[in-house]
């Protein structure tokens, strides 16, 4: 019984002693450690940054990135239900269509609802 797992263990091994050899060698061949301001620096592209990383952000904008990937999902079932719709129309038409129309709707009011708040102006300032 022990012995199926021989060939399993085996090839445990040759991969532990291949990684942990990789890491060796790299650590003996490898060049130098980099001084400690250059490792820390961002690299964009090959070009120099023109300005800090760390700078503020708007909450505007996590605000539009949240509305906008909850729309997505919310539009990406409807292709599932759109693909399904046809067979299930022969059944049943009328559960079918208040469904799609339901959830229309929840996304209607949803979409209405962010629009009154002001979360689409764009022009809008922030309160300080």
């Amino acid at each position: 019984m022990l012995g199926q797992y021989i060939p399993v263990l085996l090839a445990i091994g040759f991969a532990a002693a291949v990684a942990c050899g990789m890491m060796g060698l790299s650590a003996l061949l490898g060049r130098g450690r980099l001084a400690q301001s250059r490792k820390t620096e961002t690299y964009e592209s090959g070009m120099p940054l023109l300005d800090t990383a760390r700078k503020r952000v708007s909450v505007r904008f996590f605000v539009v990135a949240m509305v906008f990937i909850i729309f997505d999902v919310e539009v990406a079932f409807l292709f599932p239900w759109a693909a399904s719709a046809r067979a299930l129309m022969e059944t049943d038409p009328v559960t079918v269509l208040a469904e799609g129309f339901t959830f229309l709707a929840v996304l209607a009011i949803g979409f209405a609802y962010l629009w009154r708040e002001g979360a689409f102006d764009w022009a809008r300032r922030e309160k300080a």
